[in-house]
């Protein structure tokens, strides 16, 4: 048997393969999915026998340099995702007792059609903060200007300030602060391994890490006795 014709019988059965190989492929749909814990404020599911105090979410806002200016399209994106994020923590704790006052239109007007009169609690304290560090950066390298592998690194950070008002005086009677970092890393190596394009996500998990931190040092700071609101 000649070259020729063990090339030819050499293709021919690279052909076949290749062929079984993509009919396999897409001959085959797997689908898969899983439930993720959500990271919680650690007071979540505690006893707590002190004093619950009527507390309101006022203004929060991103006061951070990211999606400002020229790159901001009107909408706090970043502020308004990270006010529910908090009235969620706040409410998770079972130190406060959190009232709504974002949907009270739409409340008052489910109380009407039942037939009733609102009564309204008041909020001892109202909580006021902002973002005030918000970014991303994405870092990597090359091994021998790429022919060995490359990384490539993206990291998410995030930093969130709180101040308890007095709703009576109108006096700031405590301020804390949180801070928040994500990193996701990929590494491709010699062509094996995974490519890490742009994670959203990361806004969202970064925000929801520096504001359960901060929450974290509030109610730390009420056990302590660090803060009370007048006429309590």
């Amino acid at each position: 048997m000649s070259n020729i014709d063990l090339l030819k019988i050499t293709q021919t059965m690279w052909l076949a393969a290749a062929t079984i190989a993509m009919i396999t492929i897409t001959g085959c749909a797997t689908e898969a999915h899983r439930t993720l814990e959500p990271q919680v404020v650690e007071s979540h599911g505690t006893t707590y026998n002190g004093p619950k105090y009527a507390l309101m979410v006022g203004k929060f806002q991103n006061r951070s340099s990211y999606m400002q200016g020229i790159f901001s399209n009107g909408l706090d994106q970043v502020g308004n995702q990270a006010k529910t994020i908090l009235k969620t923590h706040l409410q998770m704790t079972n130190r406060f007792t959190v009232v709504d006052r974002q949907n009270m239109d739409e409340i008052a007007r489910e109380a009407d059609l039942r037939g009733e009169t609102q009564t309204l609690m008041g909020a001892q304290v109202t909580i006021t903060g902002d973002v005030t560090e918000f970014g991303r950066r994405t870092t990597g390298d090359h091994q021998l200007f790429g022919i060995l592998g490359s990384s490539k690194k993206q990291v998410a950070y995030a930093k969130v300030a709180l101040n308890v008002v007095d709703t009576k005086t109108s006096i700031i009677i405590y301020s804390v602060q949180g801070a928040g970092e994500y990193e996701l890393n990929n590494r491709e190596v010699v062509g094996f391994g995974g490519t890490a394009s742009y994670d959203a996500t990361l806004n969202g998990k970064v925000l929801n890490l520096a504001i359960t931190e901060v929450v974290n040092n509030l109610v730390d700071g009420l056990q302590h006795g660090e803060w009370s609101p007048s006429g309590k």
